[in-house]
């Protein structure tokens, strides 16, 4: 099988780059090759690869500018997904897609489930969930899996941030008062590719009855707080952490107050999923 894997640069690309390897030829690209603002250079790309399969874990992600920059948000994140997901369907290929927690409100407590209401806050997941609904729209089959509060050990995310400031200051105040899973950009990787090994050597029945939605999120709860003094505590740092409410940090880009995710449709249906605490001390020991 080959595989067209775009984003390859970015933390989950960089991690589905080596999580994939058994499962076909994984033809890689980036921003470089594959500008997903060029919506001529994806269909372009994608007709000269001729893959049986898209993956593609790129997007626009820069939450707060996204609300500046509504265009390029949707031309990313909505836009060009269903540019790749009209290409697929006419190759008789398949797409595997991510999306987020940010299209849910997140105005109530608990986990969300895969058919509850979105109703995005931000503009960020309001292109996240058009990327959603065209890939549904052109009837390809695909996958997509929502995660949450992604980081890693490369890139630009929370966790790396963190560490770096712990080094530059005696004291951080982070907010306390939003909730979710941090998930490992290797977790979604090594999930990816577990499903799509049980997908391999089944045809569209296999897609049929297993395709759609499914959220991608490690188990449990915390804030942006409690992952600070976790990540701290992990990595032996003596910073303090002060919890601060949402209204203390104000930022362009609302978010929801609740972003948990309920991935129990996946672990039913493919394999378990880690607590957040036990993918974080993989992540920083490995």
């Amino acid at each position: 099988m080959k595989i067209l894997l775009t984003g390859a640069s970015g933390q989950v690309g960089h991690e589905l780059e080596r999580s994939l390897q058994g499962l076909g030829e994984v033809v890689t690209v980036d921003r470089g090759g594959m500008a997903l603002d060029d919506l001529d250079q994806v269909r372009s790309v994608i007709r000269a690869v001729r893959p049986q399969l898209i993956v593609n874990p790129a997007a626009y992600t820069q939450v707060d500018k996204a609300e500046s920059d509504s265009a390029l948000a949707y031309r990313v994140n909505a836009e060009a997904p269903g540019v790749m997901a009209e290409e697929a369907k006419r190759l008789g290929a398949a797409l595997v897609h991510y999306s987020t927690d940010y299209v849910f409100p997140g105005d109530q407590p608990g986990a969300r489930r895969e058919d509850d209401a979105t109703g995005p806050v931000n503009v960020y997941g309001a292109s996240k969930l058009a990327g959603e609904q065209a890939i549904a729209a052109s009837g390809v089959p695909h996958l997509i899996f929502r995660t949450s509060w992604v980081y890693g050990m490369r890139g630009k995310n929370f966790l790396l941030t963190m560490l770096r400031l712990a080094q530059e200051r005696d004291e951080l105040r982070v907010v306390a008062d939003q909730h979710g899973a941090p998930t490992w950009s290797r977790t979604i990787a090594d999930t990816t590719a577990l499903v799509l090994a049980q997908a391999r050597g089944h045809g569209a029945e296999w897609w049929q009855d297993n395709g759609g939605i499914y959220h991608l999120a490690s188990r449990g709860e915390t804030t942006w707080h409690g992952f600070t003094q976790a990540i701290l505590a992990q990595a032996g740092r003596d910073c303090r952490v002060l919890p601060i409410s949402s209204a203390e940090y104000p930022v362009p880009a609302k978010r929801p107050q609740f972003s948990m995710l309920d991935s129990g449709k996946l672990t039913a249906r493919f394999c378990n999923l880690p607590s957040w605490q036990e993918a974080l001390r993989l992540c920083m020991t490995s």
